[in-house]
């Protein structure tokens, strides 16, 4: 019974001593491991904050970009609008007329006045006052 009893102590020392050494080396590993991975996710987050501050400038640069060009159309239907007013001063009156008579329809409008005018000027009564201030 020595013998086995000696076999039994020397294949639990073995079992031990593979469990510490395993043991031993995975505290190595999580020792080097640990601080690289810390660095590597450092870097990640970081790639990924520059990938979305870059893409949020992009954004603003489109939006931008976007509100320049509207800015140039819209200019750009100011001045068809105006030359056509210069060359076509009818259409003027046509788009006052156009609109008057939608507010009409609309019901915007309960009752009209009519205004004489003469070249687009209303044309309003006057007195004559003498020089005292009499009416004359």
């Amino acid at each position: 019974m020595d013998e086995r009893d000696a076999a039994e102590q020397r294949f639990i020392w073995s079992i031990v001593r593979w469990v510490v050494g395993i043991s031993a080396v995975l505290i190595t590993l999580g020792m080097w491991g640990c601080p690289q991975y810390t660095v590597y996710y450092q870097r990640l987050h970081g790639d990924a904050e520059l990938a979305r501050a870059h893409s949020s400038r992009q954004v603003q640069v489109s939006q931008a970009q976007g509100e320049k060009d509207a800015a140039v159309l819209r200019a750009q239907a100011i001045a068809i609008v105006g030359q056509a007013a210069k060359d076509f001063p009818e259409y003027r009156r046509q788009e006052f007329i156009g609109a008057f008579a939608e507010a009409l329809h609309s019901g915007k409008v309960n009752q009209i006045i009519y205004v004489p005018t003469e070249a687009g000027i209303p044309i309003t009564e006057a007195v004559r006052f003498a020089p005292t201030g009499e009416k004359k």
